[in-house]
């Protein structure tokens, strides 16, 4: 939990413009490096120490190549973007981008915020058509990750959502991405269901506190199902708490939220730890175990939610009730999906 604390130290403020200065030892610095590159924060982390005392230490940790690479990534993904667009597009599809890019260009600089494939949503109707187009992408060496439907944003209405979203220009090309409201949203939702392993992920939503555009409406923002506007507030919160993100003008239910006495100390844990855990991306599916009894263990133990997994999994409150019954309750849950679908994949095994 110490790790973690370092790794919020050095990353509080650090998406400003002018970053707050930091007090930090050489030796914490080069203890938190590992964590920086591991978690995709080290470029953030240089911006903020380049113009400081701990600027060459931060050099010789590979913090400045990493800015350097992400910057140059950046490029790269700006023109897969537009690729991308163009290709559902021509096949009469209107997708709307987000996280990645769209939150990456609210930084002072792209490169400080790194991000890999394309997050797309599609409508519904238009998902089999999508699938098609993202396939072929994928070919090209665009890789799409399709969202069919609106996931984490479904307490909204898709003619709304779509309504208030806006064309934004891009090299010679135009995209569409949320309404800044929603995608904020879609922001905290996604953290918190991921279990907010990724230090960056808290950093978006400090960008995006304070970066609003004219007519920012808090109202929009905390409208929908009651138990995820409680959600988003504290994920809100949170960036406060953890990385002085403002909450100027935000209403007295963000300001004045109380977090519960383990969500702070479960973040830094995973934040500080040696190999971070990614309860969603690095897991390799259950079904490539099936065939391997002896890696059932292993996979269950990867598996295992950390408390605000396991709370936004089974819809539960950030309350003080102890999480150990969420997280069993959601490990259950993931148990009989997975062997309600054990028939189909034993007859696709067969075939």
């Amino acid at each position: 939990m110490e790790r973690g604390r370092v790794m919020a130290r050095i990353l509080a403020g650090a998406w400003r413009t002018s970053p707050p200065p930091l007090d930090l030892s050489r030796a914490a610095l080069v203890a938190a490096a590992p964590l920086l590159l591991a978690s995709g924060a080290a470029g953030l982390a240089w911006w903020r120490l380049r113009g400081s005392l701990l600027a060459e230490a931060a050099e010789e940790a590979g913090l400045r190549q990493a800015y350097r690479l992400h910057t140059l990534e950046a490029a790269v993904h700006r023109h897969r973007i537009v690729e991308a667009f163009r290709a559902f597009q021509a096949g009469g599809l209107d997708p709307v981008l987000v996280k990645g890019w769209a939150i990456a260009r609210h930084y002072p600089e792209e490169g400080l915020r790194p991000y890999t494939d394309l997050d797309l949503y599609v409508r519904t109707e238009d998902a089999a058509a999508a699938a098609a187009t993202a396939l072929d992408l994928a070919g090209r060496g665009c890789p799409v990750d399709l969202h069919r439907g609106w996931g984490r944003l479904d307490d909204r209405a898709a003619g709304v959502l779509l309504g208030v979203s806006a064309r934004v220009g891009l090299e010679d090309g135009a995209i569409r991405v949320l309404g800044f409201e929603d995608h904020l949203r879609l922001l905290c939702l996604h953290m918190l269901g991921h279990g907010a392993w990724r230090p960056l992920w808290l950093a978006d939503l400090g960008v995006a506190l304070e970066s609003p555009p004219p007519g920012f409406d808090w109202d929009r923002l905390l409208r929908g199902e009651l138990r995820r506007n409680e959600w988003v507030a504290c994920a809100l919160a949170l960036a406060h708490v953890l990385l002085g993100a403002s909450l100027e003008g935000a209403p007295a239910r963000v300001r004045e939220r109380r977090l519960p006495r383990w969500l702070v100390p479960t973040v830094l844990r995973a934040w500080g730890s040696l190999s971070p855990a990614t309860p969603q991306g690095s897991r390799r599916p259950m079904s490539d175990y099936s065939w391997r009894p002896a890696g059932w263990l292993h996979a269950l133990r990867v598996r295992w939610p950390n408390p605000i997994e396991a709370t936004i999994g089974v819809g539960g409150p950030f309350n003080e009730i102890p999480r150990l019954p969420f997280q069993i309750g959601e490990c259950l849950s993931r148990a009989a999906r997975f062997v309600g679908e054990l028939p189909d994949l034993l007859r696709a095994r067969a075939r």
